[in-house]
């Protein structure tokens, strides 16, 4: 079933890898960008890199809007899907992997960007005008706010 939402985020430029993501769930994830100029539509494998285990899921995403507060249409789909439409990504994907690290109560969500030198941090909120407090192993490896910047959305990071 598809889900119909509005994401609301902050996202941070980091400096380096912080050591709490040595402990972390994480996930490797292939993401690519179908052509087009007004529908933004991606598709993403993700792959389960912790514990050793093979689990795979496919997914396909249309985001709208920019800044801290984005529709977001997303669904799962099929490995056959995925490898369809996978080439006609060629010259817009991403590789990453996504730590997810939990602080007093919030998950944070860190990206190591596998194919160049770029960590990435974004929190989810449930409102645009939600103050984030910074946890103390963020704001060590801490360069900026990147959220209104578009040339830190994944987006336009594909290449």
């Amino acid at each position: 079933m598809a889900s119909h939402d509005v994401e609301i985020e902050r996202k941070y430029l980091l400096t380096a890898l912080p050591p709490e993501a040595a402990a972390a769930p994480v996930v490797e994830i292939d993401q690519g960008y179908l052509p087009g100029e007004r529908i933004l539509e991606r598709i993403r494998r993700v792959r389960n890199a912790s514990g050793g285990g093979t689990d795979v899921q496919y997914f396909r995403t249309v985001k709208l809007g920019a800044g801290v507060q984005r529709f977001e249409f997303e669904e799962a789909t099929t490995e056959l899907f995925f490898t369809t439409v996978w080439p006609l990504t060629r010259g817009r994907r991403v590789q990453k992997r996504r730590y997810s690290i939990l602080t007093d109560g919030a998950e944070w969500v860190v990206d190591e960007f596998v194919d160049r030198a770029l960590v990435l941090a974004e929190i989810e909120l449930d409102a645009a005008d939600a103050v984030v407090q910074l946890p103390p192993w963020l704001t060590a490896v801490l360069d900026r706010d990147v959220t209104d910047e578009s040339d830190y959305t994944n987006y336009r990071l594909a290449r």
